[in-house]
């Protein structure tokens, strides 16, 4: 994709030369003006004719994409600071007490501009205080004007900086964005050529099979779970062209459709529940045990509900069922008798991804089981503190 083989910055690295350029002029003509009145007029041209030719080959660089690199950034602030500060060579008293001009002029002002491209907001703020303080050297002062003018570099880099961030992460947006397009018209067409036959196939077995009745009719109920479970795989999310290696994250919402059968309801958000791919993996079996377990004593007819929920910091995911519910005590002594399916399978797996588990039941009420993760994981500390929610039981 285009958005992810070009820099997102290549605008604002032309801006840059452009002024770098623009400031270049002026500094060729404040040098010309002054030319006379320096102390050794021979090394200020020498200053410009290094500016100049500084500027050629950096503003190359910074054009062609591959030579945008840290260090020649760094060289570029730097030597810009060194030149400024050949102006107490140059610069007689009378001209100081005129406030005249450094060698440099305005020329070094590009500097935290670039920093700011090439590093951020934090790069471009130190390129500007380093020349800031550059300044104050070479004026062999410190007062308002100096101040000023150092308060300029700084905002320069910073305002510059937080641009480039910014488009960097639109770049990275736009790029999902695009990748989301493609998985989505993908689906649509897989959709298509599915719905024309497959699926109209599994529906009219479903039909006929309770029709029928008899062992035809549980034919058709494995038509219909069939038809569910691939609906579901239908409109699960699917990362094309991305790899494992490029891509370190899945998403739940999708991961969780996939167990939708005629008794399993799925509701998860439209848009993407982005987690580490082992975090998904550990949530995946988690609900896969939970509703398992309920089938196993609750039977297969009973309805579970999955809901998936986004709280930002937090992903929450609930199982409930419509079974009898779990006896007081009757997991405690589970796992005393070495049964150990829920602790190991759902506990276990949640604590590990420093979550928490919290169950809700009674017997005649159901099961529900809630399952909270957070996005950074916290520390044991923080996992051993108790349950203050005051809904059920943490497990």
């Amino acid at each position: 994709m285009k958005a992810l083989t070009r820099d997102p910055t290549t605008a604002l690295w032309w801006g840059a030369v452009a002024l770098r350029a623009i400031l270049l002029s002026f500094a060729i003509g404040a040098v010309s003006v002054h030319s006379d009145d320096y102390q050794r007029p021979w090394l200020a041209w020498t200053v410009l004719g290094t500016m100049c030719v500084w500027t050629l080959l950096t503003s190359i660089a910074y054009i062609r994409g591959r030579w945008r690199r840290a260090w020649l950034v760094v060289l570029d602030v730097v030597l810009a600071s060194a030149l400024m500060l050949t102006s107490p060579l140059l610069l007689t008293e009378q001209m100081y007490a005129e406030q005249a001009p450094l060698i440099t002029t305005v020329w070094v002002g590009a500097m935290p501009v670039i920093a700011g491209i090439r590093f951020g907001p934090a790069g471009g703020v130190l390129a500007g205080g380093y020349l800031a303080v550059g300044t104050g050297f070479a004026q062999m002062r410190v007062d308002l004007d100096v101040v000023r003018d150092g308060v300029l570099l700084v905002a320069s880099g910073l305002v510059v900086g937080l641009a480039a961030e910014a488009l960097r992460r639109a770049a990275v947006a736009l790029a999902e964005a695009e990748r989301a397009e493609a998985a989505r018209a993908e689906r649509e067409r897989i959709a298509r050529s599915i719905h024309d036959s497959v699926l109209q196939v599994l529906a009219r077995v479903r039909k006929r099979g309770a029709e029928v009745g008899g062992e035809a009719a549980e034919l058709g109920e494995l038509a219909g779970e069939q038809e569910i479970a691939l609906r579901s795989l239908i409109g699960t999310s699917t990362d094309l062209g991305q790899g494992r290696g490029e891509r370190d994250a899945g998403d739940l919402g999708a991961r969780l459709r996939m167990l939708a059968t005629s008794t399993v309801r799925i509701s998860a958000p439209a848009c993407e529940v982005t987690l580490p791919d082992h975090v998904v993996a550990e949530l995946e079996a988690a609900v896969r045990e939970a509703l398992t377990n309920t089938a196993k004593h609750a039977g297969s007819d009973t309805g579970s509900w999955v809901l998936v929920e986004d709280l930002g910091s937090e992903v929450v995911v609930s199982v409930r069922d419509n079974g009898p519910g779990i006896e007081a005590g009757r997991l405690e002594r589970a796992e005393e008798e070495g049964r150990l399916g829920v602790a190991r399978s759902i506990k276990s797996r949640v604590h590990e991804l420093g979550g928490t588990v919290t169950l809700d039941t009674a017997p005649g009420t159901g099961t529900e089981w809630e399952l909270r993760v957070p996005r950074d994981r916290p520390s044991r500390q923080e996992r051993a503190e108790p349950n203050r929610s005051g809904k059920g039981a943490r497990v």
